[in-house]
């Protein structure tokens, strides 16, 4: 069958620890608990102070605990790359060393798990993606990285290099196929030259598309409602729909199965526009709506952060979604575009955890510094903040409710 086959994520790491206890973390139930890990995944929950453990004992107190995010649209060939001076070096050591940087980067935010969306063709052939791959066998047992292969073309003359190097990719490890329909002359005959190589090696599906064209999209779903295992994104020319037209398309989607894939921190330099698919229209039209962050520190978006905090963030503060849809998007929904298990904070379930500074969920969205992150029952990361005032700025701020932000202090100048 077509979907039997799972994502392939990094293999396994080192042995886990026999046993980790996470004391006194908060979860968004408002109940305070220990949670034992074992064997990578959550051996018992129980109330704060009630359970033992023989292995290591991590202190939460102060910390939401939460399923950790997964990153389901990176780019690890070209990110970090805004500042090069010159040409991009695109080397296979360059583009490792940047995959690495940028994986480690995106794990202390909290993601253990990522897709990576890699060209390949042109001048670069399978380089990037042999690279990428690379960085995934030196990353195992920190983050979980799973690659998706782009060809630039799959039509006409020019497409059958690309399919010949589709067929190479998919054989070296790439567990996923996609790529850019909108580039291509035939966008309907690149999608259905993906799908049916999808078919016939079990892979998964991730397609870059702007969503501007309803008849393209409508077309997509229907070709893509057998397979059941396809992604598009970023979608950001459905925003620029009619709302009737847009949320017909969005019912379409829904009915095939198909996962949307927003980009809230901006695009990924594929398709033109920096518009984000309409969050709220897809949820309430019942498409599985999962967000990710897109470039990261690359020409398409210099300043990107990789954080999928901050794209919850922008889908409640922009999209009207509640903290609790918006986070779901970035784990939850994000993990099953990945084809990976579901993560709860109950036993039984994988240790993927996430612990941030805060006592609320729209809390910690709001200023999640601290952060404590676990992948396969271990802890893997470490993020903490400290703010400080000096004396003055103190008294300072004291003053001010009595006085007014803009008032003048008594035996002051103005």
């Amino acid at each position: 069958m077509p979907d039997s086959r799972p994502e392939q994520p990094s293999s396994p790491g080192p042995q886990e620890a026999d046993s980790l206890l996470l004391c006194g973390a908060r979860l968004t139930d408002g109940r305070t608990v220990d949670v034992r890990l074992g064997g990578g995944r959550i051996e018992a929950v129980g109330t704060a102070g009630s359970l033992t453990a023989q292995g290591a004992r991590v202190d939460l107190a102060g910390h939401l605990l939460l399923p950790a995010p997964a990153e389901p649209h990176a780019h690890s060939d070209t990110a970090l790359t805004a500042l090069c001076e010159g040409p991009v070096p695109y080397g296979v050591a360059d583009v490792q060393r940047r995959a690495t940087e940028a994986a480690l980067l995106q794990l202390g935010h909290g993601a253990t798990a990522l897709r990576s969306h890699v060209l390949i063709g042109g001048v670069q052939g399978l380089d990037s993606l042999e690279a990428v791959l690379q960085a995934r066998r030196s990353l195992r047992g920190l983050v979980d990285l799973s690659v998706v292969a782009v060809p630039r073309l799959l039509t006409g003359a020019a497409g059958a290099d690309g399919l010949a190097m589709l067929r190479d990719a998919v054989q070296m490890g790439s567990s996923v196929v996609g790529g850019c329909p909108d580039l291509d002359p035939d966008p309907t005959g690149y999608v259905e030259t993906v799908l049916d190589l999808a078919a016939e090696h079990g892979c998964a599906v991730d397609l870059h598309t702007d969503g501007g064209d309803p008849a393209r999209l409508a077309r997509l779903a229907a070709m893509a409602g057998g397979l059941r295992r396809v992604a598009i994104g970023p979608g950001g020319g459905l925003g620029r729909l009619p709302a009737d037209v847009a949320a017909r398309t969005a019912e379409r989607l829904a009915a095939a199965g198909v996962t949307v894939v927003c980009l809230p921190q901006g695009d990924c330099g594929c398709v033109e526009g920096r518009e984000t698919a309409p969050a709220g229209l897809l949820r309430r039209a019942g498409v599985r709506l999962a967000a990710g962050s897109g470039a990261l520190r690359d020409v398409a978006n210099p300043v990107g952060r990789g954080d999928p905090l901050e794209a919850a963030f922008l889908l409640a503060s922009r999209h009207g979604l509640r903290p609790e849809e918006a986070y779901a998007a970035v784990s939850t929904a994000a993990r099953a575009a990945l084809h990976l298990p579901e993560v709860r904070v109950e036993a039984g379930f994988p240790a993927e955890l996430l612990a941030v500074r805060g006592d609320t969920l729209a809390g910690a969205l709001s200023l999640a510094y601290s952060r404590i992150v676990v992948h396969r029952g271990r802890v893997v990361a470490r993020t903490s903040a400290v703010r400080e005032y000096c004396d003055s700025a103190a008294a300072v701020a004291l003053e001010l409710p009595r006085q007014g932000a803009l008032g003048r202090q008594p035996g002051r100048g103005a």
